[in-house]
């Protein structure tokens, strides 16, 4: 179907596509990039903002970068050839999906600007209708959904937080009008952005309160030796070699305890090396299995807590004063300002957007009546042709979302390649066929060391149940989405 405009009395104009993306982070730009080099349709990818980048258009706040290797946190079509290798940083990452899209020609592709309100299916049509919270409607064949998950804060509910009278922000809505210096900062979780944060702000502050919960496991910063910008061939040995290295990982996480103690070893003397007060290595030790949360790496975290002006603080916070922080044992600590290091609400997007489909019935009623279940974390029975990336349990502990990312395109391609051959208008994954994924999936993650590891993190929801990672190697996810398996799926 060719991209047109059809007026209609009254709701203005709507939009005809093959292919509707939503979102043009890293999962929405792919997706457009995958089309475009397939020749897959005409598409149109909706983007609430007006850049693209998704986490990393959204997270700006000082010594923000990625903790996987640049050379492979990039498209396997397009390698970020950092010079020196190494980690890139938010603005490097930006730069890149910028880059990315305009030398792809897909910027052309993406309307700016538009948010989306609600979406349904259409079951005489077989169509998807989309409308932005401005009233534009859309229609398409296919719906891709590339929201991604770590761009809406999760705030802790701390008494009286909203009596504060300085400035008080999350991490990922970093105030930049906010001038740091000399001021008394209180930073509230220990998470990846903290870890990177804590080393700027304790450099710039007059005075840092790092309020900690559960301290997490710190490794030593990865680098890269590799030339990987002066020759090609040598950036794809120096993926492959950073790959399956990451994939080492998985075994640990994903089988016995003792095949992970090497690496707290390295932890425990990276922690022994960089902090000498005995007390304050005592608080910064986790008692847990390392994995159960995820795995940090810097050399400049442990440094920062060693400073005179910086206080690590592991009493609960009893409540937040228009001036001070109150701890459970009664010390009342004066700041000025309050940074919230305190992660994402990693189902947010999809919990936000109504998407009905067969029967009317929304994604959103269908998890609330049978629990969050999907097959590959692609597809949903009862939502024909709607297709999620990093979607639930397709988050990694190890390795690089990117990796998984390409898998869920080529498959969403291969789903619409299956409705062309088979002369069908759409394909909906069987019941019985997500059942048995969903099953299988959470038998190998009870053994799975964030389920036995021995800690609470945002990879486990409260009730116990992970709905945020996949189990065991990414190349077995490969592997398992490479093909769409006729006899899961019915098409009409």
């Amino acid at each position: 179907m060719t991209d047109a405009v059809e007026a209609r009395p009254g709701t203005g104009a709507v939009r005809h596509s093959r292919v509707l993306v939503i979102g043009a982070g890293f999962a929405g730009l792919g997706m457009a990039v995958g089309l475009a080099r397939a020749g897959a349709g005409e598409f149109v990818v909706l983007e609430k903002s007006d850049e693209v980048g998704g986490t990393w258009r959204e997270n700006t706040y000082p010594g923000c970068e990625c903790d996987v290797p640049s050379v492979l946190y990039s498209y396997s079509f397009a390698p970020h050839r950092r010079r020196g290798g190494g980690r890139a940083s938010q603005p490097e990452i930006l730069d890149y999906l910028r880059r990315v899209s305009d030398e792809y020609g897909v910027r052309a592709k993406i309307e700016f600007g538009a948010e989306v309100g609600d979406g349904r299916w259409d079951e005489a049509a077989r169509r998807w209708h989309v409308r932005t919270v401005d009233g534009r409607e859309y229609v398409a064949q296919f719906l891709v959904v590339g929201t991604g998950a770590l761009h809406q804060p999760a705030l802790p509910r701390i008494p009286g937080a909203g009596t504060f009278g300085g400035p008080a922000f999350h991490s990922a809505q970093w105030d930049h009008s906010v001038d740091l210096t000399g001021k008394t900062v209180a930073v509230i979780g220990t998470g990846a952005s903290a870890v990177q944060l804590v080393p700027e702000l304790a450099a710039r502050a007059g005075a840092l309160q790092l309020y900690q919960r559960t301290p997490p496991w710190v490794l030593p910063r990865r680098t890269s030796r590799l030339a990987v910008d002066r020759v090609p061939v040598t950036g794809r040995i120096a993926r492959a070699l950073t790959y399956w290295n990451a994939e080492l990982l998985a075994a640990g996480l994903n089988g016995p305890p003792a095949l992970t103690r090497p690496l707290e070893g390295r932890a425990r003397r990276h922690l022994r090396r960089q902090v000498q007060d005995p007390e304050l290595r005592r608080a910064l030790t986790p008692g847990y299995r390392i994995g159960c949360k995820r795995i940090l790496r810097s050399d400049d975290y442990y440094p920062a807590l060693s400073l005179p002006g910086t206080q690590v603080v592991t009493d609960p916070i009893a409540e937040i004063r228009p001036d001070a922080v109150v701890t459970a044992d009664g010390t009342v600590r004066p700041v000025d300002v309050i940074v919230y290091a305190t992660g994402f609400r990693v189902a947010g997007p999809l919990a936000r957007l109504p998407l009905a489909g067969r029967g009317g019935v929304t994604l959103q009623e269908r998890w609330q009546r049978d629990g969050i279940a999907t097959h590959l974390g692609i597809t949903v029975a009862g939502l024909p042709n709607a297709f999620l990336l990093t979607g639930p349990n397709t988050g990694l502990g190890h390795s690089s979302l990117v990796f998984m990312i390409e898998s869920q395109v080529r498959h969403v391609l291969a789903a619409m390649a299956l409705v062309d051959r088979e002369g069908a208008g759409a394909v909906d994954v069987r019941a019985d066929a997500q059942a048995g994924f969903h099953a299988d999936l959470h038998e190998r993650l009870a053994s799975a060391v964030w389920s036995a590891g021995g800690c609470a993190s945002w990879y486990v929801a409260a009730d116990g149940t992970n709905h945020s990672l996949w189990p065991g190697f990414s190349w077995r996810y490969r592997l398992r989405t490479r093909r769409v398996r006729r006899r899961d799926h019915e098409l009409f």
